[in-house]
């Protein structure tokens, strides 16, 4: 099914950024396949992917390749990039802005894209992430001082044409937007409408290809180097009792990351780790040499429809050899008063975060305490809405969470004090956001964590675990190891070449 010119007029009666699009059947097609097609016609690309609860498939899955623009921020410095001539106007309207989320909202504010009931909630915006360390652009927080991986604080690419999978209706959506300015005459305007219709059969050719689905072996060229000691964890772990027993924090996260050098193909790795620890959010970025490899379980913060929602997990077992023990397992979880206090105190944080930007009255907890299970752990999670005021913009709905209190602890400013004392390298991507903002004011963003971040032919990973008065520091280091088990096991698994 096609958008036709005169559907697509009216529509640009309501926005300045209008959907085309056309609908084909794609009962033979993956959201893989589709993805291994593209992902060679551009240095700048992105596959969201999604299972509920670690369990479901939910709906949609996104696919974008040729951003029109690339956000990127280091501390106060930002840069635009901009690959199409048509939006060279976004330069003027940020030139004279010296604060990067500022500029952001100016770039957002100049949108405003027309919804339609038959495509899916995203249809154009950003996707990319926002590193922890852009923590630093709204409070003022130390970090650590070595960046080894050296990556952007943020980086956002742009995308006005996107593929989207339906995977209950099996169909394949072809979208691409076109801007309108104000000034077009009516044959100006279809003019437009026709150039969208051609990048649409443009993506449909790039359908036909055909492509091989045998994953390829990686080499790991060796071991895995991380960037502390077991007994220094332990005993960074002892420094954040003393800190709460002397009445600083009642937590705080501390995490390690481990580094190797793996030579092979990004997207096999993904490839393994849906299949190893399917997820609510999938992911694979490609950003030249920076690749984002990830399936996280935990929202940060999404809204739809000027509803807001967070999702703590706090509160970890590994998973059981059998029903039984896994039934056993979930029962200490839940009965363990350390992890049902920490999960408590987060939760807390949470509607704290929520409330800031909703309307008074309107802050719920839809979800309280409930276990999901993924592949190699089970956690505790809980689920916050509000109504979003009309007054907070997408970003600041972001900040208002960020970063999430499951990576930071509480209160979160001391708590962050406190980790940029003890971590000896900047957290970087991990603990921050991944995720699309739209050009409708919707968001749906996660925590980065059981994320990889492939930097040319080195892979980092990192997790942390939740310190409080009366953790055990032995078990506090073995949840690191559990939460990076999916992601070890991802690139092992290649690495012998077994499926």
């Amino acid at each position: 099914m096609l958008l036709p010119y005169e559907t697509f007029k009216l529509l640009a009666e309501n926005g300045n950024v209008i959907p085309v699009y056309e609908s084909l059947l794609a009962d033979t097609e993956t959201p893989v396949s589709v993805y291994m097609k593209i992902k060679d016609k551009s240095n700048f690309s992105f596959l969201l992917e999604s299972v509920e609860g670690g369990e479901k498939i939910a709906r949609y899955s996104f696919i974008g390749l040729r951003p029109f623009m690339l956000f990127e921020a280091k501390g106060m410095n930002f840069n635009l990039k901009i690959f199409d001539d048509k939006f060279s106007f976004v330069e003027n309207v940020v030139k004279n802005e010296a604060h990067p989320l500022k500029a952001l909202e100016k770039i957002f504010s100049l949108f405003r894209s027309v919804s339609t009931e038959d495509l899916p909630r995203f249809t154009c915006g950003a996707v990319g992430y926002f590193g922890y360390e852009s923590a630093s652009l709204i409070e003022k927080i130390p970090h650590a001082k070595i960046d080894d991986i050296e990556v952007p604080d943020i980086l956002l690419m742009f995308f006005d044409s996107l593929l989207v999978f339906d995977n209950l209706k099996r169909k394949i959506f072809l979208i691409s937007n076109v801007y309108k300015n104000g000034k077009e005459s009516e044959s100006e305007l279809k003019d437009k409408y026709y150039t969208a219709l051609g990048k649409i059969v443009e993506l449909k050719s790039l359908l036909k290809k055909r492509v091989n689905p045998e994953i390829s072996k990686v080499e790991i060229e060796d071991e895995f180097k991380f960037n502390m000691t077991k007994e220094e964890f332990i005993e960074k772990v002892e420094q954040v009792k003393r800190y709460i027993i002397n009445g600083d924090i009642f937590q705080a996260v501390i995490s390690q990351r481990g580094e190797r050098r793996i030579e092979g193909d990004p997207f096999d790795i993904y490839r393994m780790l849906r299949v190893v620890n399917p997820s609510p959010y999938m992911y694979f970025l490609n950003m030249e040499d920076l690749k984002i490899i990830g399936s996280s379980p935990e929202l940060l913060v999404r809204v739809e429809n000027k509803i807001v929602e967070t999702r703590p997990i706090a509160g970890t077992r590994r998973r059981g050899k059998s029903l039984e023990e896994d039934a056993k397992l979930e029962e200490e979880l839940l009965n363990d008063e350390k992890e049902k206090a920490e999960h408590l105190m987060l939760v807390d944080l949470g509607r704290n975060d929520i409330g800031k930007i909703s309307y008074f009255g309107t802050v719920r907890v839809d979800q309280f305490m409930i276990v999901e299970k993924y592949s190699h752990v089970m956690h505790i999670v809980s689920n916050i809405s509000g109504k979003l005021r009309d007054d907070v913009s997408p970003i600041e709905a972001l900040y208002a969470c960020f970063p999430a209190g499951t990576v930071t602890g509480a209160p979160k400013i001391r708590a962050m004090e406190i980790i940029a004392e003890l971590e000896p390298t900047k957290r970087g991507i991990y603990g921050g956001a991944i995720g699309y903002i739209d050009f409708s004011g919707n968001i749906d963003s996660c925590i980065a964590i059981r994320t990889i971040i492939m930097k040319g032919n080195k892979a980092f990973f990192q997790a942390g675990a939740g310190i409080v008065y009366d953790s055990i520091p032995e078990r506090e280091y073995q949840e690191t190891l559990d939460k990076l088990a999916a992601t070890f096991k991802a690139v092992e698994l290649l690495s012998e070449n077994q499926m």
